[in-house]
C-alpha cells in the first residue's frame, strides 16, 4: 500500500521559474492522497473549488494536504480520499512581492509648445512597482481566464493609457515644455495616483512610479546646446576663470580651453593696439607735430635700453618686465 500511495501522491507547488509572474495557477487539478502543499516565502496559496474560494493560506511551509489543509477548507472539510478518489480542485499561487517594471513610451507624444504649431514630440521612460493587493478581485477579474499574469501584462495595460496621462499632467500648471525634467517628480506622482486607481480594478496596486528622463528631438537638443554655449561665451572672463580652475584641479590637464581663451583675448587686444598705433602714425603723417624726446625726460624706460615701462600706459597695471600687459593685453614695447 505504501508503494501505491507514493504513486498517487504529488507535490502542489510553484517554483517561480518565470520571472515577473504575479500569479500562477497549478495545472494539475487532481490532488491525490498523500499530496503535499509547499508554500515558499513571498507566496500565498488559494484553494478554489468550482470557481469558489475555499481557503487562503499565507504562511510559507510544507503541509500535508489531507491532514493540514482540507480541514480548513470551507465546503471540503469532510472530504475523504479513497483508493482512486483524487480531490479535483485548483490551487492559485499569488506572488506577494513587489516587482520592479521598466516602462517607456512606444511613440513620441506631441505636446503643445509656443512657436511650434505642430507641437513638440517627446518621449519618456522610467520605472514603477506593482504587486497584487486584493486576492478576491484578482480571482474574479483575471484568474478565471488566465493561467498566469505577468508584469508584461501589467506594463501593456499601463502603456496603453500612459500617453493620455502624460499629456494631461504635463499640461497642468503651465509647465515649461523645454525643461520638463524639473517637474518630473510632481508629474510622476500624479500619474502614479491615476494608474493605481485604474489597476486596483484588477486587484493590482501601482507604487513608486518614476520618470527617469524626458527625451527631446535632436533639433531641440541642438538648440538647447547652442543657447547654453552662447550664454557661456557671453561671459568670457568668467568662463576662462572656471576653465583655468578646473585645469589646476586636474594637475594642469584640461586647461587647454582656458589657455586658448586667454590667447584669443590677448590676440584681440594686440590687434586693437596695432590699429591704434596705425591711426597715430597716420595722424603724424598728416602734419601732426612729432613729440621730441629730450635727454633725461621722465619716460617709462630709457631709449634703447630694451626694457619696457614699469606700468601699462593703457590701464596702469604693473608690467613686471612683460611685453604685453597681463590685464588688458596691450603691447608694452
Amino acid at each position: 500500500m505504501g508503494f501505491l500511495k507514493n504513486q498517487f501522491s504529488n507535490l502542489v507547488e510553484w517554483n517561480e521559474d518565470g520571472a515577473g509572474v504575479l500569479f500562477y495557477k497549478f495545472q494539475n487539478q487532481e490532488i491525490k492522497k498523500g499530496s503535499r502543499l509547499i508554500i515558499r516565502p513571498g507566496q500565498d496559496a488559494i484553494f478554489l473549488y468550482n470557481g469558489r474560494v475555499e481557503g487562503i493560506f499565507e504562511d510559507d511551509g510544507d503541509y500535508d494536504i489531507e491532514s493540514e489543509i482540507i480541514p480548513f477548507l470551507t465546503t471540503l472539510k469532510s472530504f475523504k480520499f479513497g483508493f482512486n478518489t483524487p480531490l479535483r480542485a485548483e490551487v492559485l499561487f499569488i506572488n506577494t512581492k513587489e516587482l520592479l517594471v521598466k516602462w517607456g513610451t512606444k511613440n513620441a507624444i506631441n505636446l503643445q509648445a509656443p512657436g511650434l504649431p505642430g507641437g513638440m514630440p517627446i518621449r519618456a521612460f522610467g520605472t514603477f512597482n506593482c504587486r497584487i493587493v486584493e486576492h478576491d478581485t484578482v480571482i474574479e477579474k483575471l484568474a478565471g481566464i488566465r493561467q498566469t499574469y505577468t508584469v508584461e501584462d501589467v506594463k501593456e495595460r499601463i502603456i496603453a493609457s500612459l500617453d493620455q496621462l502624460l499629456m494631461s499632467w504635463i499640461s497642468k500648471e503651465g509647465r515649461d515644455m523645454f525643461n520638463l525634467q524639473a517637474d518630473a517628480r510632481s508629474i510622476a506622482k500624479g500619474i502614479e495616483s491615476d494608474l493605481d486607481m485604474d489597476m486596483r480594478k484588477l486587484g493590482i496596486g501601482i507604487s513608486d512610479f518614476t520618470i527617469e528622463s524626458f527625451s527631446y528631438p535632436e533639433e531641440v537638443k541642438k538648440m538647447q546646446e547652442k543657447a547654453a554655449a552662447q550664454s557661456m561665451v557671453g561671459d568670457v572672463g568668467k568662463y576662462t576663470q572656471i576653465s583655468a580652475a578646473d585645469g589646476m584641479a586636474q594637475g594642469g590637464k584640461g586647461g587647454g580651453m582656458a589657455a586658448d581663451m586667454v590667447g584669443l583675448q590677448m590676440g584681440m587686444a594686440i590687434g586693437q593696439q596695432m590699429v591704434g598705433q596705425m591711426n597715430l602714425g597716420g595722424g603724424a603723417q598728416q602734419g601732426a607735430p612729432a613729440q621730441t624726446v629730450q635727454p633725461g625726460a621722465a619716460q617709462g624706460a630709457p631709449q634703447g635700453s630694451g626694457a619696457g615701462p614699469k606700468f601699462c600706459p593703457n590701464c596702469g597695471t604693473p608690467t613686471t618686465g612683460s611685453k604685453f600687459c597681463g590685464n588688458c593685453g596691450s603691447q608694452l614695447f
